[in-house]
């Protein structure tokens, strides 16, 4: 049995309020920033820093998980990003370090986007619910109920993750083979390109499964009161 294609608009009641959304993402991905930040101002070392700012993205990560009994993947990511930066920063004093350490810190958000298809919200869900934080419980309504919305959101996932980590593989050997200057300027190059091409292979999949399986995807309330009307 397959769902109509016109599902009511999740009530106010069944999805988190805009401001909820925001606060977790604020935390999710600014408490760590705001600490690495804090301890820079206040003089510390970047081994220091980073060591504080992955303990403040574990402590949230931690937190979040025995209040909710879920994983925020947010948090997850920045907490790998800060954990490899710091890992990094004991193990190497080359000047090269800087543009590796992006380069981890793609790499584990890759990871992490993997990690998480095993997972019942996966990274790329997660991600979605938080733009559309209106929609955020249909989609989970959603992606527990309508296969292809869970085939949607593990490949864009699935594709995504193996993206971000092969732009990690591809910059750090370009990083040895070229001079640090020319390097700085090809690892950005580097990212535009990936990401860029990743985005847009996002948006003409999503807009391929809408027309295919419109169900898959939630429309806007917005959008829906168009439709009815016109």
């Amino acid at each position: 049995m397959t769902e109509s294609t016109s599902d009511p608009a999740p009530t106010p009641g069944n999805a988190p309020g805009r401001g909820a959304t925001v606060l977790a993402v604020v935390l999710d991905l600014g408490l760590p920033l705001v600490a690495y930040y804090v301890m820079h101002f206040f003089g510390a070392s970047d081994w220091f820093a980073l060591l504080v700012a992955t303990l403040a993205a574990t402590a949230r990560l931690i937190w979040f998980a025995l209040r909710n009994h879920q994983i925020t993947w947010f948090a997850a990511t920045m907490m790998m990003v800060f954990g490899l930066g710091l890992l990094l920063g004991l193990l190497s004093g080359d000047p090269r370090f800087l543009l590796i350490k992006d380069s981890f810190g793609t790499a584990g958000a890759g990871l992490v986007h993997l990690i998480s298809l095993g997972s019942s919200r996966p990274l790329a869900l997660a991600a979605v619910q938080t733009w559309k934080p209106a929609q955020a419980a249909e989609f989970a309504r959603r992606y527990r109920a309508v296969p292809e919305t869970r085939r949607l959101f593990r490949c864009t996932g699935l594709v995504w993750g193996i993206g971000l980590i092969a732009e990690a593989l591809v910059r750090i050997p370009m990083i040895y083979l070229v001079p640090i200057d020319v390097g700085v300027g090809l690892s950005t190059l580097l990212m535009v390109v990936f990401a860029g091409g990743l985005t847009v292979w996002t948006v003409i999949y999503v807009s391929r499964v809408r027309a295919r399986c419109p169900q898959a995807w939630v429309v806007s309330p917005e959008k829906q009161q168009t439709v009815q009307t016109a």
